[in-house]
């Protein structure tokens, strides 16, 4: 027997199946935030991560007549947020390998700083204020850990989702998302061990 909560999830997916524009527009409303921190978790960057949230959703309205609820609705869009937000950086990861290859033969106009600045405009609402600056040197090395660590850190410790929530976005069991977690914070610690002490609350 559903209850009163996955009854009214099964009668949202069968409206968006149908193409529903109006459902489609509360489900955006409802979600947007949401998939906007989770993409600028990953991308520490704001305009990067509105690109990606419209991106988002895009494939939500595609993919959506496929969906077959074998997890919850909400697994299966933060799912979707987390592999678009990794595209991103790949597709701009191979952008810059490119870039770098074209200022060999013509000059430079300082993208290097524009992206350093880019990062330093960057406000996540799971950050406080007073910690902005130590912030930015923890994305940094976050940025660069493994990416089964780096997916399972942020959603947990930037997105504040639980063990269970992680392990069944990324498809693995809660043992092995608190392990990947662990794991992130060990390799974090080590990596900024004169910041930890001012971060340990962010960090634990």
């Amino acid at each position: 027997m559903h209850s009163e909560d996955n009854i009214s999830e099964t009668d949202l997916i069968k409206k968006l199946q149908k193409g529903d524009e109006k459902s489609f527009r509360e489900f955006y409303d409802l979600h947007k935030v949401k998939i906007y921190n989770i993409a600028l978790g990953f991308l520490v960057n704001e305009k990067d991560a509105e690109d990606v949230t419209q991106e988002v959703f895009v494939q939500i309205f595609k993919s959506i007549k496929y969906f077959e609820g074998k997890a919850k609705l909400t697994t299966w869009i933060y799912r979707i947020a987390v592999t678009k937000s990794l595209d991103f950086i790949k597709s701009k990861k191979a952008k810059k390998r490119f870039a770098f290859i074209k200022d060999i033969f013509v000059n430079s106009d300082n993208e290097s700083d524009k992206e350093e600045n880019k990062f330093i405009e960057f406000e996540h609402p799971g950050i406080k204020e007073e910690n902005r600056e130590l912030s930015i040197i923890l994305f940094k090395e976050i940025n660069k850990l493994p990416e089964k660590q780096r997916i399972a850190f942020v959603l947990n410790k930037v997105d504040f989702m639980s063990y269970k929530e992680v392990s069944k976005i990324m498809g693995i069991s809660e043992s092995s998302a608190e392990s990947l977690i662990f794991r992130a914070k060990a390799n974090l610690k080590k990596r900024l061990e004169k910041f930890y002490e001012n971060e340990r609350r962010f960090l634990i």
